[in-house]
């Protein structure tokens, strides 16, 4: 931490932030490693749950009705 306030401090070369993170234990390759793993796994979870939600919960969502709800039969009033 004190690296860091101390190249925060040094704004007049330019240099502080390029300091900090040319000497961080991050991995600059992250993503050319896990990216593109990443983004399938993601995808083949979320297909996957949808698929269960979709195929064995039982929901019943509100789909249109047009075409299937019918008016009921005019009745006359009786005298």
């Amino acid at each position: 931490m004190f690296r860091f306030v101390k190249a925060a401090l040094n704004v007049s070369a330019g240099q502080g932030a390029r300091q900090v993170r040319l000497s961080s234990t991050h991995s600059p390759e992250f993503h050319a490693k896990y990216g593109t793993g990443l983004m399938i796994g993601g995808f083949a979870f979320c297909v996957s749950v949808w698929g269960f939600v979709l195929t064995q919960t039982g929901i019943t969502w509100n789909l249109s009705p047009v075409g299937k709800v019918q008016p009921k039969p005019w009745r006359e009033v009786e005298e």
